[in-house]
């Protein structure tokens, strides 16, 4: 199986981009993993919202195949707890799916075609996050998932 994350532009802090790199490392030793930026969208000035998700929305879209397993990172998708996301990450290991995507959109969300697209909606918190920070806090928590399945002392209860 391949997991891959999904994520509309760079990040611009140092400190972040060193923490999600360290930790996408820490992935690899348990799964095939890619992580796929997307260039942001120029000239959001002159776009609406609605127009912003849905050019986002069809740059995402090039990166998915139609057996892809999509979840979309989202403040009002499911909730769990670490142990709880780790048995879920589990089950769709079990279940056959090829690639896992997570998506992690723009500053305004998603377009109503992509959460048409998508198989389950994740969050990570009823706080809002930036779209940049949420990669790292989102990048510990997939090595905590795989650490839990593996049965390693990572996680702690």
């Amino acid at each position: 199986m391949n997991l891959k994350l999904i994520v509309i532009g760079k990040t611009d802090e140092k400190f972040l981009e060193e923490g999600i790199d360290k930790y996408f490392k820490r992935i690899k030793h348990y799964i095939n993993f890619e992580f796929i930026k997307i260039k942001d969208i120029k000239n959001t000035k002159n776009l609406s919202e609605n127009n912003q998700k849905n050019l986002e929305c069809e740059k995402i879209l090039e990166h998915l195949n139609s057996s892809d397993f999509v979840i979309l990172l989202d403040e009002n998708g499911a909730e769990y707890s670490s142990k709880k996301f780790a048995e879920y990450i589990s089950k769709q290991m079990l279940t056959g799916i090829k690639n896992i995507i997570f998506v992690i959109g723009g500053p305004y969300g998603f377009s109503p075609e992509l959460y048409k697209r998508a198989n389950h909606q994740i969050s990570i918190s009823k706080m809002t996050f930036s779209h940049q920070i949420i990669r790292l806090i989102f990048a510990e928590q997939l090595y905590r998932a795989f650490t839990i399945i593996n049965n390693e002392p990572y996680h702690h209860e």
